[in-house]
């Protein structure tokens, strides 16, 4: 097997960094630092990176069009005017819980966006995992204290997410046409005796995760 190349990509540090995003219409990488309320961003071809002020806890976002985004923050889907920075509530999510804030979040490929949520202290099962599409909000898991590892394949049949305190990967069929589970949800990797936690994981074309 041969070695893999890494390189750092931007060396500006966040508190609590999280949802990184690819925008490939103008070939611009996004991410987020939670504790702060920032969006950071910076184009692959380099330079330097912007900071945009959120004004709140945000982590993930979503290509709505070439001028406009669908941020996850801790009140919930807003509407971000990328030329502006204006950002317009347009689904509450726990907005009315400020002891909750958003988390670990990915699209699906038809476009259904999954939203984690989470205590902001960590308390234990106060998050959420939510399916977002076509206007329509649904809570899809519950009693979650830490949201992570959402992530789909290529076809968009399959679905995989953990609470990262359980030590356990989930995995779950889906609907291609809408994101929603079809089945329940069956452990993909018991983690519970190994070290370290489980967090963010992606499904590449291939369908390694």
């Amino acid at each position: 097997m041969s070695e893999a190349i890494v390189s750092v990509f931007s060396d500006h540090v966040c508190q609590l960094g999280e949802g990184p995003s690819y925008d490939p219409a103008t070939e611009t990488l996004y991410w987020f630092d939670i504790v702060n309320g920032q969006l950071l961003e910076k184009p692959l071809s380099g330079g330097a990176v912007k900071i945009h002020e959120l004004g709140q806890m945000a982590s993930a976002s979503a290509v709505v069009d070439d001028k406009r985004q669908l941020i996850a923050t801790e009140t919930g889907l807003h509407v971000r005017d990328v030329a502006t920075g204006k950002m317009t509530l347009h689904t509450a999510i726990e907005a009315n819980n400020p002891a909750t804030r958003s988390n670990d979040s990915r699209v699906h490929p038809c476009g259904a966006f999954w939203v984690g949520t989470m205590g902001k202290g960590e308390a234990k099962a106060a998050g959420s995992i939510y399916w977002f599409f076509r206007g329509e909000l649904r809570r899809l898991y519950s009693d979650i204290t830490v949201s992570n590892s959402i992530c789909f394949s290529e076809d968009g049949t399959v679905a995989h997410y953990t609470d990262t305190s359980t030590g356990l990967l989930m995995r779950v069929g889906c609907d291609p046409a809408t994101g929603l589970p079809a089945g329940e949800p069956k452990i993909f990797v018991d983690h519970r005796k190994a070290k370290g936690y489980i967090d963010g994981s992606v499904l590449d074309r291939d369908g390694v995760l």
